[in-house]
């Protein structure tokens, strides 16, 4: 792991590269994101270091708290914890009565804002991590494109329908993991191996789609 952020899904558009490709492109907005704590497990071997992102009017006092013992006077609204397990790559550190972490050649303390151009240039490999759309309860056609039933030859009413889903005496039930009709999306999603395009104070540019609706809250770890 090289660098963390969390930002909010904005617009998706398109651009082209230098051969004449067409290519998706995504931008998250990345301000204002805080580093608000570090919490180091020392007997499993790694760290998580706690993110807060995206400002509120209001806030409750136990989050008012670790706000300002953060030094943090900015009210965030989302809070996430990322977990580094590489120690040879980042490590927790105390500077002047002041926790943080330092990966690779770059430190950053507890209360400090995270810009994208701290950790993340041009051509880098991301993984991000969002929630995707909620569509609700959905039949088996559409939550796992099922075939369906024949439209003709005397089918009346149920051409959507998943057909036999069980079995006689033996086993005489329905085994777990059955692809059936139920609530579809809402879910968290992971996109790998995405590629950043563009990097400013307050914003990424990664080529691809991300899940989730616009406006949502996006994870981005290298």
């Amino acid at each position: 792991m090289t660098g963390f952020i969390l930002g909010e899904k904005n617009k998706q558009s398109q651009i082209f590269n230098e051969k004449g490709e067409r290519l998706p492109i995504t931008f998250i907005n990345t301000q204002p994101c805080y580093l608000v704590d570090v919490r180091p497990l020392q007997k499993k071997g790694h760290f998580n270091v706690k993110l807060g992102f995206g400002q509120i009017k209001n806030i409750k006092k136990p989050i008012k708290g670790q706000l300002e013992k953060a030094g943090i006077k900015t009210p965030l609204r989302f809070f996430r914890e990322i977990r580094i397990k590489d120690e040879t790559v980042a490590k927790v550190i105390e500077e002047n009565n002041k926790k943080g972490v330092i990966i690779g050649d770059k430190k950053i303390f507890i209360g400090d804002e995270i810009k994208p151009t701290i950790f993340f240039k041009k051509g880098d490999k991301v993984k991000v991590s969002g929630t995707s759309k909620g569509k609700g309860f959905q039949g088996v056609v559409k939550r796992h494109h099922f075939k369906g039933g024949p439209r003709t030859h005397g089918r009346s009413h149920n051409e959507r329908a998943p057909g036999s889903i069980g079995m006689t005496t033996t086993p005489g039930r329905v085994f777990k993991g059955k692809r059936m009709a139920g609530r579809m999306g809402n879910q968290r999603v992971t996109i790998k191996n995405l590629e950043v395009v563009e990097v400013k104070d307050d914003q990424l540019v990664v080529k691809g789609l991300l899940p989730g609706a616009k406006g949502s809250l996006v994870e981005v770890v290298s």
